[in-house]
């Protein structure tokens, strides 16, 4: 189910942040510090996780603390009837983070971390080698200014 954009309230934005920035603080600590009863808390969270706008409560891995110092942003161009063939070939490469199809001059563009930039490389070529995948083209990130994030949109009020 999509999220509600409205279906925010003060008491779920103040939520969304206490255990973003406290992850490993139980629900009763929750309640204590926003001022509810538990059983608010835990129902404010289950509505969240049901209507989609919660959809994690896994640990957030650092690619770099893992040695995967090197991030670059590839396009591939693609036939497109072997999308679905080459999305679950994608899937089934770990250093490949997130792939999307799009809009423009690439079909699929993928976010790919590697230990160095010969790594990198070997993941291009790996993509390079999905039947269904015609070429690609590969920029190296030079540092992140916006990380992912999605709170921003969660404390937006009308």
């Amino acid at each position: 189910m999509a999220a509600r954009r409205n279906g925010l309230d003060d008491l779920d934005r103040r939520l969304l942040h206490l255990i973003r920035e406290r992850p490993r603080t139980g629900l009763l600590e929750i309640a204590r510090l926003l001022g509810v009863a538990r059983g608010t808390v835990q129902a404010r969270l289950d509505r969240m996780v049901a209507d989609g706008v919660i959809t994690d409560f896994g640990p957030n891995l650092s690619p770099r603390a893992l040695g995967y110092v090197v991030q670059a942003f590839t396009t591939l161009q693609v036939e497109q009837i072997s999308r679905a063939d080459i999305s679950a070939a994608l899937e089934a490469i770990p250093e490949v983070l997130e792939a999307h199809i799009v809009t423009g001059p690439g079909d699929v563009w993928c976010r790919i971390v590697g230990r160095d930039h010969e790594h990198i490389q070997e993941i291009i070529d790996q993509t390079l080698t999905i039947p269904g995948v015609r070429r690609s083209s590969t920029v190296i990130t030079l540092s992140t200014v916006v990380p992912h994030r999605v709170q921003p949109l969660a404390d937006i009020s009308d």
